[in-house]
């Protein structure tokens, strides 16, 4: 009788225990709450790039700028009505996936490329393209190279757990080229490899290379070649299976966006606010309670633009200074390719 009692009593542990551990790993990955989580601290926990010119850099003092910085402060606004209210964890490329499912921070804004395995893979899920980028190769000048089909024999640096790899493999494969991969786990090994000459070629995303010639010591000994060998939609980042805070994401970007093509500034925004064009008077909440149906105010978006600017604002401060043309990254109406559903 005892014997029984106890194998039930452990049949029913087990079973117990497997519940509790599974709750955990739900809780854990599909975690609801972000927003309340979030109001409650008072305070936006961005993931950033640990130092990438024109996208996220912090100086001596750690006041940190750049797009995707800039892009976490618009989230801020849009909940808090204060741009401050972010705390920026800096992060590997390597770490950024994990931290994020592990709740380290609350939305992944650096320079992360849009993919099907990252979404699956790590139950994560990318709200809307903030910057169209692509894979570029920089090399030094004096190799006199001027497109990528003339680096067969090439010694490649590149930075592991990225979508760089395989596109690199690809691209070589495709045009039957050879080539030395020279990789690392960290881009400041990278970096340091391709000045040190351990390599002949730097490949990256072509924003990224634009950043990092900024910081070599000559930066028109170095060449970034025209052609782009993949699609990099880059995109902030957040948990799946937390969709209040999913559309809060993704309607930060789309009202930056739809600003910038309505001519709405942080400079005119007051004027606006009294606009009677019905396209302008839902984006500033004076129509409609499209900021309340995401759990904001009505003035959710005309505080983004207040304090932080619209897309093109916050692009030609951190990205255009850069050099980098905009191309893609311009609006529809304007050649590109940058597109916002309607807040309607």
């Amino acid at each position: 009788m005892f014997k029984r009692t106890f194998q039930t009593g452990l049949a029913i542990g087990l079973v117990v225990a497997a519940a509790i551990a599974a709750a955990a790993i739900t809780y854990e990955r599909y975690d609801t709450k972000t927003l309340k989580r979030t109001i409650r601290r008072d305070a936006v926990l961005c993931g950033v790039n640990k130092g990438l010119p024109g996208f996220a850099t912090p100086d001596d003092k750690g006041n940190w700028t750049g797009f995707d910085v800039d892009f976490c402060r618009a989230v801020a606004a849009a909940i808090f009505n204060d741009p401050s209210k972010v705390k920026f964890v800096a992060l590997d490329a390597s770490e950024r996936f994990k931290e994020l499912q592990s709740r380290k921070v609350d939305i992944l804004s650096r320079n992360s490329t849009w993919s099907m395995s990252r979404e699956t893979g790590y139950d994560l899920y990318f709200p809307a393209v903030a910057y169209y980028d692509g894979q570029g190769f920089m090399v030094p000048a004096s190799r006199k190279v001027d497109t990528a089909v003339e680096l067969d024999g090439s010694k490649v640096c590149v930075q592991d757990g990225t979508t760089t790899l395989l596109n690199l493999a690809d691209y070589f494969r495709a045009n039957n080229m050879r080539y030395t991969e020279v990789k690392f786990g960290k881009l400041d090994e990278v970096v340091a490899a391709y000045k040190d000459g351990r390599c002949d070629t730097f490949t990256a995303d072509a924003s990224q290379l634009y950043a990092l010639r900024q910081t070599m010591p000559k930066p028109g000994d170095h060449t970034i070649l025209p052609d782009l060998i993949s699609k990099e939609p880059l995109a902030p980042v957040v948990r799946q299976r937390d969709d209040d805070w999913m559309m809060i994401v993704k309607w930060t970007l789309y009202a930056m966006i739809n600003a910038e093509e309505l001519g709405i500034t942080s400079q005119n925004i007051d004027e606006a606010l009294k606009s009677k064009k019905p396209d302008v008077m839902r984006l500033v909440g004076t129509e409609g309670a499209y900021g309340e149906e995401l759990g904001l105010s009505k003035d959710w978006a005309a505080r983004i633009i207040r304090h932080v600017g619209n897309y093109g604002e916050v692009y030609d401060r951190n990205v255009g200074k850069l050099g980098i043309p905009r191309g893609l990254n311009q609006l529809w109406s304007n050649g590109g390719i940058q597109y916002a559903p309607p807040i309607r």
